[in-house]
């Protein structure tokens, strides 16, 4: 492989599939970069969380104003689209479409 050429060998935990691949670490051969994580479902959970939670709070800071107070501001291209109900009333035209059908 060219160098600057990354393999990641996913089954690094039973021994790896690439012959260069040293189980549970990262190596350089030859400017090829090999990784042979032993259990690399385990780490993301972490990163999905981590990204989750950042979603969350900008979305949130749409929502709150510099006083700290709910402002919903449904011009917002996010804040709007992803409103169903305001006042008591449907304002998402996709909800408002299912919720047609469904009475149907």
């Amino acid at each position: 492989m060219k160098p600057g050429s990354v393999i990641v060998d996913l089954a690094g935990s039973t021994g790896g599939n690439c012959a260069a691949s040293t189980p549970g670490e990262t190596v350089d051969r030859d400017g090829v970069v090999i990784m042979s994580p032993l259990n690399l479902a385990a780490t993301v959970p972490i990163h999905a969380s981590q990204l989750y939670s950042r979603n969350v709070a900008a979305f949130l800071k749409l929502l709150i104003d510099d006083k700290g107070e709910l402002n919903i501001d449904l011009s917002d291209d996010i804040v709007g689209s992803t409103c169903v109900l305001n006042r008591g009333e449907v304002v998402n035209t996709r909800i408002a479409a299912a919720l047609e059908t469904a009475t149907r």
